[in-house]
């Protein structure tokens, strides 16, 4: 399918998803092969998409003069936030889990080339950048080809070159753990009091009925129209509701995040 900002042999869109009349959406060399995006996404001015194949999950927001470019597919989960100006290499292949935050000006490389390797450069390499679930890069972060854990955190201006444990904190350049000296990003907390908290920030919303907040998948009445929120597994019954998608767009980024069943 080609669209005047969007070459793509196969095109999916989601519903509600705006993609600016500047943005540039294609292939390396043509129309991309493959282009999904989920619902209620958001793709700002100037962002450029130079990639054969990528997908981005529901409720992203990728904001203006971003820029993602590379041969290998591109995998972005769903909740992600990238801020301006950040860019992202997938000559290597990059994938991102959910829930990702990305702060502006930042960078990720899957790749490593330009030295003479005839006059015996020997800086040549390509390599995936693989990132989990919950991790926040706060801002002019460098992130190399590693492997960042779940819900690890890199403070602004970290230059990452080693592989980021679950649950640290990095900071600096090089950037170094310093976990045990801020402490984790994430605290643990129980079921029963995410279910608590939850309560209180759907009283905020205004209690609607068709938003039902459950402890365990037994609770869920898969035949309801309803949309479930499961705070144990952070899971919700997308049902595409007009309440459950403003329920959604109150909760991100900071109140709570939640992907589809």
């Amino acid at each position: 399918m080609i669209l005047n900002n969007i070459h793509a042999e196969d095109l999916q869109i989601g519903i509600n998803t705006v993609i600016e009349s500047t943005a540039i959406i294609r292939g390396i060399n043509g129309p991309a092969s493959k282009v999904f995006i989920g619902d209620n996404c958001y793709i700002g001015h100037g962002v450029q998409i130079i990639c054969n194949e990528i997908s981005i999950g529901d409720y992203c927001k990728i904001h203006n003069n971003t820029t993602i470019h590379g041969y290998l597919p591109c995998n972005i989960g769903h909740n992600a936030w990238i801020g301006q100006f950040t860019i992202i290499d997938s000559i290597g292949g990059a994938y991102f889990g959910n829930n990702c935050g990305i702060g502006a000006h930042s960078q990720f490389w899957s790749h490593i080339k330009y030295g003479d390797t005839l006059e015996g450069c020997r800086f040549l390499s390509e390599k995936p950048l693989i990132v989990g679930n919950d991790v926040w890069f706060v801002g002019h972060c460098i992130v190399q080809p590693v492997n960042v854990a779940d819900k690890s955190m890199a403070l602004a201006g970290s230059t990452i070159v080693k592989d980021m444990l679950e649950n640290h904190v990095y900071a600096g350049s090089p950037a170094i753990d310093i976990t045990d000296k801020i402490g984790t990003q994430f605290l643990t907390v129980s079921v029963e009091d995410k279910l608590g908290r939850l309560k209180k920030i759907h009283e905020q919303f205004g209690s609607p009925k068709e938003i039902v907040l459950v402890s365990d998948e037994k609770s869920i009445k898969w035949e309801d129209k309803k949309s479930y929120f499961n705070v144990s597994n952070r899971k919700y019954t997308k049902r595409r509701s007009t309440v459950e998608i403003e329920f959604m767009k109150f909760l991100l980024p900071e109140k709570a995040k939640f992907i589809p069943y």
